[in-house]
C-alpha cells in the first residue's frame, strides 16, 4: 500500500477489471478507522468521518426519514454500493433504498438502486464529492444527491440526474432551510450543521 498525505491508494499490479479491482477491495485489510472505495480505478483507503459527523448525518436522516418513498430506509451505516457502469464503488454518509436491496449476502449493493444518498466532505475526498460522485450519482439515476460541504458550511441538493450528472441543483449556507425535491417533497433544515 502505498500512503499518500491524506489519500491512501493501493499501487502495484493493475487490475484486469471492475470485477477484479472489487475482488482485491474485499481481501483488502483495512485498518481500523479506514473505509475503502474505488475511485477513479483505484481503491482509496479514506479515514472515517470526525465525530460532529455523527450529528449532522443523524440530524439528516430523522428529518427525511418521515419522507421517504414506500418501502425504504435510509441510514448512515458504512455499505458498499456499486456502479459498474462508470467503475465505481462508494460507501456514501448517508443512504437511501428500497428494503429489497439488503436481501442479498453480498457486500456489493446496486447503486442505481438508491433513491438519495449525502456525502459530507472531508479534506481527503472533497474533490470527488464534489466532481466524480456527482457524474456516477446522476448518470446511475439516483434522483437526490446531498452533498453538505463541511469546508465551506453550506449544503447544496443536486436533483434531476441525466447522463451528464444531474440538471439541477440549490445551495444554501448551514443555518438555512433547503428544498430537497422528489421523491422526497420535503425540507432541510441545516440548523446544528457546524462544526462544535
Amino acid at each position: 500500500m502505498t500512503v499518500m498525505a491524506e489519500r491512501p491508494t493501493i499501487n502495484g499490479s493493475e487490475p484486469d477489471s471492475f470485477e477484479d479491482l472489487l475482488r482485491t477491495l474485499d481481501e483488502l485489510d483495512v485498518p481500523d478507522g479506514y473505509k475503502a472505495e474505488i475511485i477513479r480505478g483505484n481503491i482509496v483507503v479514506s479515514p472515517w468521518s470526525k465525530g460532529y459527523y455523527h450529528r449532522v448525518m443523524r440530524l439528516v436522516c430523522e428529518q427525511l426519514e418521515p419522507h421517504l418513498p414506500a418501502e425504504h430506509s435510509i441510514s448512515y451505516g458504512p455499505f458498499l454500493y456499486v456502479f459498474p457502469g462508470d467503475e465505481r464503488a462508494y460507501g456514501p454518509d448517508i443512504h437511501a433504498v428500497p428494503e429489497h436491496v439488503f436481501e442479498t449476502t453480498s457486500n456489493h449493493l446496486d447503486g442505481e438502486a438508491l433513491s438519495f444518498v449525502a456525502e459530507l466532505t472531508s479534506s481527503s475526498t472533497r474533490d470527488d464529492d464534489l466532481t466524480g460522485k456527482v457524474e456516477t450519482y446522476g448518470r446511475a439515476g439516483v434522483p437526490v444527491y446531498l452533498l453538505l460541504d463541511m469546508q465551506e458550511e453550506q449544503t447544496t441538493v443536486f436533483s434531476m440526474p441525466s447522463a451528464k450528472g444531474y440538471e439541477a441543483c440549490e445551495t444554501k449556507p448551514f443555518g438555512e432551510k433547503l428544498s430537497v425535491p422528489a421523491p422526497f417533497d420535503c425540507v432541510l433544515d441545516t440548523t446544528g450543521f457546524k462544526a462544535p
